[in-house]
């Protein structure tokens, strides 16, 4: 899965956009959150990145009910089942503050997601990913459980953040960049 590097100019921009937003706007000056959520924004900009999740048959899992099923389905003291609750808590996260216009498609009445409360089950699965403390994952449990617990803020601080790099150049993106390509 393609992660930009840290000094890849999107990378910068989605850091600065998330730091500024978050400390100017909402009073959080916490560098490891700020610090993962820019890199999250950077991971998906690949929609590959998004949908990445494959169930055994190796198909791609579009929806949080599914993803979920996969989950459960690992053993619980699996990597693989926290890089999946880790992955459930990003993706809910990405379109509840990113792109919250698109819950209602995502939710719609013909999918499985639609009895899916994203926030609470953002919620849940970043605290089930936290509690994998041991390494290598010890520097990150404290920022899922973070996450967990303040789900909604940071949702609000990725919408601001969107509304941030929509107001550079005029609505678009530095050129040569795209979201969702």
């Amino acid at each position: 899965m393609w992660s930009p590097k840290p000094d890849h100019p999107l990378r910068r921009m989605f850091a600065g956009l998330t730091e500024q937003t978050f400390i100017n706007t909402l009073g959080v000056a916490d560098p490891r959150l700020t610090d993962y959520l820019s890199e999250m924004l950077s991971r998906f900009i690949h929609i590959d990145a998004i949908y990445r999740l494959r169930n055994a048959q190796g198909k791609r899992l579009e929806e949080v009910a599914e993803m979920m099923i996969e989950a459960e389905a690992m053993p619980p003291e699996g990597r693989t089942r926290r890089e999946i609750y880790r992955h459930i808590g990003d993706f809910t996260l990405f379109w509840t503050g990113v792109y919250p216009e698109a819950l209602k498609r995502l939710r719609s009445i013909l999918s499985k997601d639609h009895f899916i409360d994203y926030c609470s089950q953002g919620k849940r699965s970043y605290y089930i990913a936290s509690t994998f403390e041991e390494p290598p994952y010890e520097e990150e449990a404290p920022v899922l459980r973070r996450l967990s617990e303040e789900f909604e803020l940071c949702a609000y601080g990725l919408h601001e953040v969107r509304r941030q790099w929509e107001q550079l150049r005029g609505g678009e993106l530095p050129p040569g960049a795209s979201i969702l390509n």
